[in-house]
């Protein structure tokens, strides 16, 4: 009776800590709004850094499905016309998952997919299909708060025809409902990212679902490629993505954007940068996928700095370079458990063919500098980043290792 109640007491606190992760103050204390499409566009500097341009002629996403839990998902928006799926709705508030009072969601879904159509953002993997899943997060009205949600959110995700689920959101507390619906999606081959969280600099609590050790932990970067100060850390961190300043809408009315970013951005652009991989190579499992953006991520190092994990994500070293082994389809690169039951691809196949498979030719070098994925800058600057993080030039493998003990630990 005991262990029950304080379970009870868990979900109860759950549910009061689960929030979404996105940095809203400077939203929300009326900053300047953006003018227009130009405005948009130059301020999406993730983009250049990451020489999308020249990805998308490789690769735009088609084909591949993201899962968006969040705070709903608005198809309306000239950005996301034609790009919204049918999904579900397990908030318990008025509407549906294509109803989004808050306006996360439907930035989180622009990040991903957006067209950049009429002055809104454009996603980084543009081909990309969005799948909504609404979830009762803080400051949706109406939404049922008696229980919780998010366990079952993700096993609607899992069910769905996304290969990939996107939670930019997070909780302080553990739910056993929430781990096992993160299992059960892993066992259904689905490649999940969660944001850290913002409170890095008051507690840099625990955040779930990121702590799971089947769920990519992301953190956020600053243009000048560095960890951002609020985001979250610990030996959980697998990947970083740039995020901070990233544009965002005001409020859930969606009639202007305002400067955003956090963690939950991040997020958004780890999920689409998964999906441009996996667009063009549509064989490989959810496994391949991360370990190919593992292998080409930002950092080099003995084992992953516990501020940006391996690195800020890259996908133009395996879509523009080629580089990047997907190894074992059936072996987690988080945890090196089996996770599917996939027999191994015949040689010739996608896991073998040019561009996917081919070894690094910088690996056991010195580390790359650390800066915004695929950033054209110069490398003066980054210095400090490199001694904050402590990262070595051993072969990226031993810090596969030192993952999946410190995450079999978490459990």
């Amino acid at each position: 009776m005991a262990a029950e109640t304080r379970e009870r007491r868990k979900g109860r606190r759950l549910l009061a800590g689960i929030t979404a992760v996105g940095v809203w103050t400077a939203c929300l204390v009326g900053l300047a709004p953006t003018a227009g499409a130009e405005d948009i566009q130059a301020q999406e500097w993730h983009l250049k850094a990451m020489q999308a341009e020249k990805i998308w002629k490789v690769s735009t996403g088609e084909g591949i499905k993201v899962a968006v839990i969040d705070t709903g998902v608005d198809p309306t928006t000239e950005s996301l016309q034609g790009r919204v799926l049918p999904g579900r709705d397990v908030s318990g508030a008025p509407g549906d998952e294509t109803r989004d009072d808050v306006g996360h969601g439907t930035t989180m879904a622009e990040l991903i997919a957006g067209s950049g159509k009429g002055g809104t953002l454009k996603g980084l993997a543009p081909g990309a299909k969005i799948i909504p899943i609404r979830t009762n997060l803080n400051g949706m009205k109406g939404a049922d708060k008696k229980r919780e949600h998010l366990g079952e959110a993700i096993r609607a995700a899992a069910d769905s025809d996304a290969r990939i689920i996107n939670m930019s959101l997070g909780g302080t507390v553990p739910h056993p409902a929430l781990k096992d619906a993160v299992e059960y999606a892993t066992k259904k081959g689905k490649l999940l990212f969660a944001g850290t969280g913002n409170d890095a600099k008051k507690g840099n609590h625990e955040n779930y679902p990121a702590e799971y050790r089947d769920v990519v932990a992301v953190a956020s970067t600053n243009k000048a490629g560095k960890v951002a100060e609020y985001s979250n850390y610990g030996g959980h961190t697998i990947l970083a993505g740039a995020s901070e300043g990233l544009p965002a809408w005001c409020d859930g009315k969606k009639q202007r954007y305002c400067p955003g970013g956090g963690t939950s951005s991040a997020t958004a652009v780890v999920s689409a940068s998964a999906a441009l991989i996996w667009s063009h190579h549509p064989g490989w499992t959810s496994n391949q996928v991360l370990r190919v953006m593992i292998k080409t991520a930002g950092l080099k190092g003995d084992e992953p700095s516990k501020y940006l994990g391996f690195g800020e994500v890259r996908p133009r070293m395996n879509l523009l370079e080629g580089k990047g082994d997907p190894g074992a389809p059936d072996i987690s690169p988080l945890t090196w458990e089996r996770t599917l039951h996939t027999k191994p691809k015949e040689s010739g196949q996608d896991s073998d063919a040019k561009g996917s498979g081919k070894e690094d030719s910088d690996k056991g070098a010195a580390p790359d500098k650390v800066e915004v994925a695929d950033s054209e800058r110069e490398e003066s600057g980054n210095a400090q980043l490199w001694w904050a993080v402590g990262a070595g030039a051993a072969v990226l493998v031993i810090g596969w290792g030192a993952v999946a003990i410190r995450r079999a630990r978490r459990g």
